[in-house]
C-alpha cells in the first residue's frame, strides 16, 4: 500500500492533546471574543464553542456573523510559546523518516504556527508544503472542496491520497472526495476509518505493517 501523498493535521494529531497547546489557543480565542465583541467570559467561550462545531473554526463565525477581519485574530490566537510545551520528538521524527509518500501539511491555523510545531518536534524536514487556513479564503476544514483543491495543487488524485487527522468530521469530507483516511484518537471512533491508532507514531507503525 503506497500513497503517493500524505495529508497530515497539525495540532492533536503530530502531538498529544494534552500538552497544553491547543488549551493555550482556546484560551486566546476566548479573550479575543470577548474584547472584541464586548461579551463577558462565559458568553465568549459558548460562542466560540458554538462557532467552532458550526462552521469547523471560530473565526469562520466571526467572518459569518460579525465581518471580523481575519489576519489579526490569526495572530493574536497562534502567538504562543510552543517551544515551551512542545519538544523534539526522536520517536515521531523515526517514524516519519520510516512512512513513504510525499507528506504535506493541512491546518486550519497558520503556517507560522505550523512552522514553529515543526521546529519545537523537530520534523520539519519532512514536510514539502504547508496548507494553512488562508490556502481557499478562509474556508476550513472539513471542507471537500478545499482538500481538492490541496490535491490539485500536489497534481494527485485522491485516490492515491491518505489524509490523517484528529477529527472525524474531516476525515468524512476526505472519504467523500475518495481519499483514504486515517483517525489519530484515543477513543475509539464514531465509524470505521482505513486506518485507526492512538498516537501518529502507532499510525505509522500500521500504515508501514500495510505496505509490507
Amino acid at each position: 500500500m503506497h500513497f503517493d501523498l500524505i495529508v497530515i493535521d497539525l495540532d492533536n494529531t503530530l502531538y498529544a492533546a494534552d500538552c497544553g497547546v491547543f488549551a493555550h489557543m482556546d484560551e486566546r480565542m476566548t479573550a479575543f471574543v470577548s474584547r472584541e465583541l464586548k461579551v463577558d467570559e462565559t458568553e465568549a467561550n459558548n460562542l466560540r464553542l458554538d462557532y467552532w462545531r458550526r462552521y469547523g473554526t471560530t473565526l469562520r463565525g466571526l467572518i459569518l456573523h460579525h465581518g471580523m477581519e481575519p489576519e489579526g485574530f490569526l495572530h493574536e490566537v497562534h502567538d504562543i510559546a510552543v517551544h515551551d510545551m512542545l519538544q523534539p520528538d526522536a520517536m515521531l521524527d523515526k517514524a516519519l523518516s520510516a512512512l513513504s509518500g510525499r507528506k504535506v501539511i493541512h491546518t486550519n491555523g497558520t503556517r507560522e504556527h505550523a512552522a514553529r510545531v515543526l521546529a519545537a518536534l523537530g520534523i520539519e524536514r519532512h514536510f514539502s508544503a504547508t496548507y494553512d487556513i488562508r490556502f481557499n479564503a478562509y474556508m476550513p476544514k472539513p471542507c471537500s472542496t478545499t482538500l481538492g483543491f490541496l490535491l490539485e495543487a500536489e497534481g494527485v488524485s485522491a485516490a492515491n491520497t491518505l489524509v490523517i487527522d484528529d477529527m472525524e468530521d474531516n476525515l468524512a469530507a476526505a472519504r467523500k472526495i475518495g481519499a483514504r483516511t486515517a483517525l489519530v484518537a484515543p477513543k475509539a471512533p464514531r465509524v470505521s476509518w482505513d486506518f485507526h491508532a492512538a498516537n501518529f507514531a502507532d499510525l505509522c507503525g500500521q500504515l508501514l505493517h500495510a505496505e509490507d
